[in-house]
């Protein structure tokens, strides 16, 4: 089976940043690398078994096929993918108790 390919929209790279600097404010640099190394071990996981993601149900129907993984350390952060051809392409990076579905 050939490997998918990981991208990442600009919004998600954007969060992911966002959050780190957020922790790095809130808590020091110690937090912030604890939260880079979540998100990429969590892309790592989804690149190794993409199909391990729930699928979502929002109401819009371009979303109908978006996946969903917790980051570990961090539970109510979630990353957001699709599959696109030969490519898992990663939404966003969001905490859960947030529009989830507006930010799309």
């Amino acid at each position: 089976m050939k490997k998918l390919r990981l991208a990442l929209s600009e919004a998600a790279a954007a969060d992911i940043v966002e959050q780190a600097d957020w922790y790095e404010e809130q808590s020091g640099p110690t937090l912030a690398k604890r939260w880079e190394k979540a998100v990429t071990s969590t892309l790592l996981c989804v690149l190794d078994n993409p199909q391990a993601g729930s699928i979502c149900t929002f109401s819009h129907a371009e979303l109908s096929d978006v996946r969903r993984v917790l980051v570990p350390g961090f539970p109510k952060h979630l990353v957001f993918y699709q599959f696109r051809g030969a490519e898992i392409f990663v939404l966003r990076v969001l905490h859960g108790a947030r529009d989830l579905e507006n930010l799309f």
